[in-house]
């Protein structure tokens, strides 16, 4: 299985914090968001993590190049931000025919990773992915999902007004080797991979209820939570 860890975005809605940090490298209480994913990711069997950058990349490569997992990284610059499904697509060599865990780098997330991807082992078996999710207490800000008895998403709401419900997408997936070979060839020009390709997997889509601390740091408001836990 290949990681990609999303880290290359402008963080709009934490300036000033992210005038002169990236986002991925805001700490949560002393520690950046990025080194905690890269923590928690070396106690698992996965050891190799693609990340890509763009905002401050410097800031990111510098990091990167100075962590005690940098032989496990690859950085993969994007002079254009290509979104998440363009960076998915863009790496398909790095992928290969393989699976991927598909990790928005700037959630603040305690979840076990080997819990995770057991998971996604033993989703059904017309299930083309899984996906992470948590319990959310501001459901408006998240992409909220409606799972069956089978914990399969059979609705999906991507930062709507009332949605039903406070299950929300935790951006982070396993995506099968059998679904990078549909986006190869038929969503090869997305960019957005919540609002182009997951509306249109409804039903394929198994999920996995983290209990543990999970929390999108898109506002201050949530970025000082996470420091205040």
């Amino acid at each position: 299985m290949k990681v990609i860890l999303l880290a290359a975005g402008f963080g709009t809605r934490l300036k000033p914090l992210t005038e002169k940090i990236p986002k991925c490298l805001v700490p949560i209480k002393g520690k950046p968001i990025l080194q905690i994913w890269l923590d928690k990711l070396s106690n698992t069997d996965l050891k190799q993590f693609l990340i890509n950058t763009h905002y401050l990349s410097d800031q990111v490569n510098y990091f990167i190049n100075n962590c005690i997992q940098k032989e496990m990284c690859i950085i993969k610059y994007e002079e254009k931000l290509l979104g998440t499904a363009g960076t998915l697509l863009s790496n398909l060599d790095y992928i290969e025919n393989d699976e991927c865990l598909l990790i928005h780098a700037d959630n603040y997330c305690q979840a076990n990773i080997n819990d995770f991807i057991n998971a996604h082992k033993q989703r059904p078996a017309d299930c083309l992915m899984t996906m992470m999710t948590f319990r959310t207490n501001n459901p408006s800000s998240c992409g909220i999902v409606e799972v069956d008895h089978n914990n399969v998403v059979v609705g999906f709401h991507e930062k709507k007004e009332n949605p039903p419900g406070n299950l929300a997408n935790g951006a982070v997936y396993i995506l099968s080797s059998e679904l990078i070979e549909i986006l190869k060839y038929e969503y090869k020009n997305a960019t957005d991979f919540s609002n182009e390709v997951i509306p249109n997997l409804i039903n394929k889509i198994y999920t996995f209820e983290t209990e543990d601390i999970f929390i999108d740091i898109g506002t201050l408001e949530s970025y000082n939570d996470a420091n205040n836990i």
